[in-house]
C-alpha cells in the first residue's frame, strides 16, 4: 500500500457558520460533498475538510503550509484574527490561530527545503 495524499479534517458545531469563517481565511471551499461537509483542496495536493459534529467540535488541529507567513499574518489581522501566537526556528516560521469553535490551525512557512512544502 502506498499513501498518495492526506486530507485533514476538523469538527465544528455548525458547518454553515464555520464554512463562512473558513472562507474568509482560506477562500471559497472547493466543494460541498455532503450537506455537513465543506472541503478545500490545495495547490500541491492535500486538503482540509470542515465537518459538522458538535460533540467533537473544538478538539481538532491541523497544519497548513504557506509560502509567505508574514503576508498571511497581515491578512488574518485585517480579519481581526489573533496572530500573536508566533514562533520561529531555522526550519519553520509558524502562526497558530483558533477557529470560532476552538480548533487550532497552524500555518507554517518552511525554511528548510527538506520539510513538506
Amino acid at each position: 500500500m502506498t499513501i498518495k495524499n492526506a486530507l485533514a479534517s476538523v469538527a465544528v458545531k455548525d458547518v454553515g457558520s464555520a464554512a463562512q469563517w473558513y472562507e474568509k481565511v482560506l477562500g471559497r471551499p472547493g466543494s460541498r460533498p455532503m450537506p455537513e461537509v465543506a472541503e478545500w483542496t490545495f495547490e500541491r495536493g492535500g486538503g482540509l475538510q470542515v465537518y459538522q459534529l458538535p460533540e467533537r467540535a473544538g478538539t481538532g488541529s491541523c497544519t497548513l503550509v504557506v509560502s509567505d507567513i508574514d503576508e498571511l499574518a497581515a491578512r488574518l489581522e485585517t480579519l481581526s484574527i489573533d496572530t500573536s501566537e508566533r514562533t520561529s526556528s531555522e526550519r519553520v516560521k509558524p502562526v497558530m490561530i483558533t477557529d470560532p469553535d476552538g480548533n487550532h490551525i497552524a500555518f507554517a512557512e518552511p525554511r528548510d527545503p527538506g520539510l513538506a512544502g
